[in-house]
Protein backbone atom coordinates (compact mmCIF):
# COMPACT_ATOMS: atom_id res chain seq x y z
CA UNK A 1 0.00 0.00 0.00
CA UNK A 2 1.23 3.10 -0.75
CA UNK A 3 2.10 5.68 2.29
CA UNK A 4 0.83 8.67 -0.06
CA UNK A 5 -1.93 7.49 -0.47
CA UNK A 6 -2.86 6.59 3.00
CA UNK A 7 -1.43 10.01 4.31
CA UNK A 8 -3.97 11.27 1.66
CA UNK A 9 -7.14 9.48 3.49
CA UNK A 10 -6.09 10.57 7.11
CA UNK A 11 -5.78 14.04 6.55
CA UNK A 12 -8.72 14.29 4.36
CA UNK A 13 -10.25 12.20 6.96
CA UNK A 14 -9.25 14.67 9.52
CA UNK A 15 -10.42 17.62 7.81
CA UNK A 16 -14.03 16.56 6.87
CA UNK A 17 -13.16 16.86 3.28
CA UNK A 18 -13.75 14.58 0.19
CA UNK A 19 -11.52 14.06 -3.23
CA UNK A 20 -12.39 12.36 -6.46
CA UNK A 21 -9.60 11.77 -9.92
CA UNK A 22 -9.47 12.43 -12.93
CA UNK A 23 -7.43 10.15 -14.78
CA UNK A 24 -5.47 9.35 -18.32
CA UNK A 25 -2.28 7.79 -18.34
CA UNK A 26 -2.42 6.40 -15.31
CA UNK A 27 -5.88 4.00 -16.18
CA UNK A 28 -7.27 4.16 -12.77
CA UNK A 29 -3.97 3.02 -10.94
CA UNK A 30 -4.53 6.42 -8.78
CA UNK A 31 -8.05 5.38 -7.55
CA UNK A 32 -6.53 1.82 -7.02
CA UNK A 33 -4.01 3.34 -4.50
CA UNK A 34 -6.59 5.53 -2.54
CA UNK A 35 -9.45 2.95 -2.36
CA UNK A 36 -6.62 0.25 -1.19
CA UNK A 37 -6.38 2.42 2.14
CA UNK A 38 -9.02 1.37 4.61
CA UNK A 39 -11.54 4.26 4.84
CA UNK A 40 -10.89 5.45 1.77
CA UNK A 41 -14.74 6.05 1.41
CA UNK A 42 -15.26 8.11 4.07
CA UNK A 43 -13.20 10.47 2.04
CA UNK A 44 -13.40 8.92 -1.73
CA UNK A 45 -16.08 10.48 -3.96
CA UNK A 46 -15.27 8.80 -7.21
CA UNK A 47 -13.00 8.98 -10.45
CA UNK A 48 -13.13 9.37 -14.17
CA UNK A 49 -10.67 7.48 -16.24
CA UNK A 50 -11.16 9.62 -19.33
CA UNK A 51 -8.78 7.82 -22.03
CA UNK A 52 -10.03 8.93 -24.91
CA UNK A 53 -9.20 12.32 -25.36
CA UNK A 54 -13.14 13.28 -26.38
CA UNK A 55 -14.11 12.33 -22.95
CA UNK A 56 -11.82 14.80 -21.38
CA UNK A 57 -14.10 17.42 -23.19
CA UNK A 58 -17.57 15.38 -22.35
CA UNK A 59 -17.44 13.78 -18.89
CA UNK A 60 -14.54 16.45 -17.27
CA UNK A 61 -15.53 19.79 -18.96
CA UNK A 62 -12.23 20.00 -20.67
CA UNK A 63 -11.98 23.14 -23.29
CA UNK A 64 -12.42 21.37 -26.85
CA UNK A 65 -10.67 24.28 -28.51
CA UNK A 66 -7.55 23.81 -25.89
CA UNK A 67 -7.99 20.05 -27.07
CA UNK A 68 -7.86 20.62 -30.48
CA UNK A 69 -5.08 23.00 -30.57
CA UNK A 70 -2.69 21.13 -27.72
CA UNK A 71 -3.54 17.42 -27.78
CA UNK A 72 -4.62 15.80 -24.30
CA UNK A 73 -1.12 15.76 -22.68
CA UNK A 74 -1.00 19.89 -21.80
CA UNK A 75 -0.51 21.56 -18.64
CA UNK A 76 -3.93 23.34 -19.11
CA UNK A 77 -5.31 19.97 -19.98
CA UNK A 78 -4.41 18.26 -16.51
CA UNK A 79 -5.80 21.70 -14.45
CA UNK A 80 -9.17 21.45 -16.43
CA UNK A 81 -9.67 17.86 -15.49
CA UNK A 82 -9.10 18.36 -11.97
CA UNK A 83 -10.70 21.14 -11.60
CA UNK A 84 -13.71 19.51 -13.72
CA UNK A 85 -13.48 16.01 -12.29
CA UNK A 86 -14.06 17.80 -8.95
CA UNK A 87 -17.01 19.95 -10.43
CA UNK A 88 -18.82 17.25 -11.10
CA UNK A 89 -18.54 14.20 -8.95
CA UNK A 90 -19.33 17.32 -6.32
CA UNK A 91 -15.49 17.04 -3.66
CA UNK A 92 -13.62 19.15 -1.93
CA UNK A 93 -10.47 18.27 -4.17
CA UNK A 94 -9.60 16.94 -7.47
CA UNK A 95 -6.56 15.67 -8.85
CA UNK A 96 -5.44 14.23 -12.14
CA UNK A 97 -3.02 13.07 -14.53
CA UNK A 98 -2.67 13.08 -17.88
CA UNK A 99 0.59 12.25 -20.10
CA UNK A 100 2.24 10.11 -22.64
CA UNK A 101 3.46 6.62 -20.75
CA UNK A 102 4.36 4.97 -23.91
CA UNK A 103 5.56 3.32 -26.34
CA UNK A 104 4.86 6.04 -28.88
CA UNK A 105 4.87 9.84 -28.70
CA UNK A 106 1.95 11.06 -28.51
CA UNK A 107 0.35 14.69 -29.79
CA UNK A 108 3.70 15.03 -30.50
CA UNK A 109 5.28 15.08 -26.90
CA UNK A 110 7.96 12.07 -26.14
CA UNK A 111 7.04 9.04 -24.11
CA UNK A 112 7.49 10.05 -20.57
CA UNK A 113 6.20 13.92 -20.58
CA UNK A 114 3.57 13.78 -17.83
CA UNK A 115 1.34 16.64 -15.92
CA UNK A 116 -0.35 16.34 -12.96
CA UNK A 117 -2.44 18.70 -11.45
CA UNK A 118 -4.58 19.48 -8.22
CA UNK A 119 -7.55 21.66 -7.77
CA UNK A 120 -9.18 22.26 -4.39
CA UNK A 121 -10.64 25.30 -2.28
CA UNK A 122 -8.88 28.43 -1.87
CA UNK A 123 -8.33 28.77 2.07
CA UNK A 124 -8.36 32.49 3.92
CA UNK A 125 -5.94 35.28 3.21
CA UNK A 126 -3.04 35.58 0.29
CA UNK A 127 -0.82 33.10 -0.44
CA UNK A 128 -2.93 29.87 0.93
CA UNK A 129 -2.88 26.49 -0.44
CA UNK A 130 -5.73 25.21 -2.60
CA UNK A 131 -7.24 26.88 -6.13
CA UNK A 132 -5.49 25.00 -9.28
CA UNK A 133 -1.91 23.57 -9.28
CA UNK A 134 -0.15 21.65 -12.05
CA UNK A 135 3.19 20.25 -12.24
CA UNK A 136 5.15 19.16 -15.18
CA UNK A 137 7.43 15.52 -15.07
CA UNK A 138 9.44 13.87 -17.01
CA UNK A 139 9.70 10.64 -16.59
CA UNK A 140 11.88 7.72 -17.88
CA UNK A 141 11.61 4.31 -17.53
CA UNK A 142 9.36 1.88 -18.99
CA UNK A 143 5.80 2.00 -19.43
CA UNK A 144 4.53 0.84 -16.03
CA UNK A 145 7.29 2.48 -14.65
CA UNK A 146 6.09 6.12 -16.04
CA UNK A 147 2.37 5.11 -14.73
CA UNK A 148 3.34 4.16 -11.50
CA UNK A 149 5.72 7.37 -11.28
CA UNK A 150 2.70 9.64 -12.52
CA UNK A 151 0.50 8.02 -9.23
CA UNK A 152 3.21 9.00 -6.71
CA UNK A 153 3.52 12.34 -8.26
CA UNK A 154 -0.06 13.24 -8.39
CA UNK A 155 -0.41 11.59 -4.55
CA UNK A 156 2.71 13.80 -3.78
CA UNK A 157 1.40 17.02 -5.18
CA UNK A 158 -2.06 16.74 -3.09
CA UNK A 159 -0.50 15.88 -0.12
CA UNK A 160 2.40 19.02 -0.36
CA UNK A 161 -1.21 21.11 -1.20
CA UNK A 162 -3.47 19.95 2.03
CA UNK A 163 -0.42 20.12 4.78
CA UNK A 164 0.45 23.89 3.30
CA UNK A 165 -3.10 24.36 4.17
CA UNK A 166 -3.05 22.33 7.38
CA UNK A 167 -0.10 24.51 8.61
CA UNK A 168 -2.31 27.46 8.37
CA UNK A 169 2.07 29.26 8.38
CA UNK A 170 0.70 32.28 6.42
CA UNK A 171 -2.50 33.04 8.37
CA UNK A 172 0.07 33.32 11.29
CA UNK A 173 2.68 35.72 9.17
CA UNK A 174 -0.02 37.41 8.70
CA UNK A 175 -1.55 37.59 12.42
CA UNK A 176 2.08 38.68 13.50
CA UNK A 177 2.38 41.80 10.71
CA UNK A 178 -0.90 42.69 11.83
CA UNK A 179 -0.34 43.41 15.43
CA UNK A 180 -1.65 40.19 16.25
CA UNK A 181 -5.38 40.91 15.18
Amino acid sequence: MNSAAADVVRLLTVRGETLAVAESLTGGLVAAEITAVAGASKVFRGSVTAYATDLKHRLLDVDAALLARNGAVDPQVAAQMAAGVRTALGADWGIATTGVAGPEPQDGRPVGTVFVAVDGPLGPGPGSAGGGKVEALRLNGLRAEIRMESVRSVLALLLKELVGEQTGNERAQDTEQNGGF
